[in-house]
């Protein structure tokens, strides 16, 4: 018989609920274990091992040690995927990187925040900006959601352990919208970001529950469509005021990712 893939579960600077998500698949969990051996899962399990071929990080990398810690995984592993935003995209902790890295510090360590401009200081160095694990180590796969979708988790191991291609949807969140029978979150008055947003594994949640997409699964690839442009022209929006809302998730993604298409889109 082939012996199970050893899968290891990782988490950098995050709220862990990526993991939380997964361990919540309850049933469908014990399904996989019975194709792969979790040697490490700090949520679930308190042995730990280096010997995996496959492993899920999750969290934004904001430290130099974070960095070493993600190059130990990546050179154990055979395949690396990031689960969560902030692991596919910087997420939430990116919300920092347009601000004045003096004020954040200040704002989280109060007094103590002159401290590092010590250089004897025993404070961690963390980085001004958080970033997802791509930034630093080859990434293969990326499930994203703040937190995850668990049945994305699933379909997406699935495909890998079958030697497939987990690709994730590549539709924005107004198709799941359409679908679910949405009023637009536009027609009530706010500005949301589901046309420029990954859909898929979120089936609209958001703006099924009466507010409105908050772009926690990203940039949808090829975001300047004729969809897009109607979009903000019908509702007066512009791409500048759109892109201040992307300050929750995306400051990252922003900075890294095709905002030049999206500013042609509405020329």
């Amino acid at each position: 018989m082939t012996s199970k893939p050893k899968v290891a579960f990782f988490d950098f600077a995050g709220c862990e609920g990526d993991q939380l998500e997964i361990i919540n698949l309850e049933e469908r969990l014990l399904d996989l274990v019975e194709v792969v051996e979790v040697v490490s899962f700090r949520e679930a399990m308190s042995e730990h091992s280096d010997d995996y071929e496959i492993a899920f990080v999750e969290g934004s990398i904001t430290t130099p040690h974070d960095v070493e810690r993600l190059e130990d995984v990546r050179s154990n592993a055979d395949t690396v995927i990031a689960i969560g935003s902030c692991a596919a995209f910087g997420g939430i902790n990116s919300i920092r990187n347009e601000q004045d890295f003096q004020t954040v510090t200040e704002r989280a360590y109060g007094e103590d925040a002159a401290m590092f401009d010590d250089p004897d200081a025993e404070l961690f160095d963390s980085f001004e900006q958080a970033q997802p694990a791509k930034a630093f180590v080859e990434v293969e796969y990326e499930v994203p959601g703040c937190p995850i979708d668990g049945e994305e988790f699933i379909q997406t191991v699935t495909a890998i352990l079958q030697g497939g291609d987990p690709s994730l949807a590549n539709h924005p969140v107004c198709v799941d919208c359409k679908l679910a029978e949405n009023t637009c979150a536009f027609d009530r008055g706010e500005i949301c970001l589901g046309p420029i947003t990954r859909g898929g594994g979120c089936d609209a949640t958001c703006v099924s529950q009466g507010t409105r997409c908050w772009g926690c699964r990203g940039l949808v690839d090829n975001p300047a469509e004729d969809a897009y442009s109607e979009v903000l022209q019908e509702y007066g929006v512009t791409t500048d005021e759109l892109l201040n809302e992307f300050t929750l998730y995306w400051s990252w993604q922003r900075e890294h990712g095709p905002q030049a298409d999206m500013q042609e889109a509405e020329q």
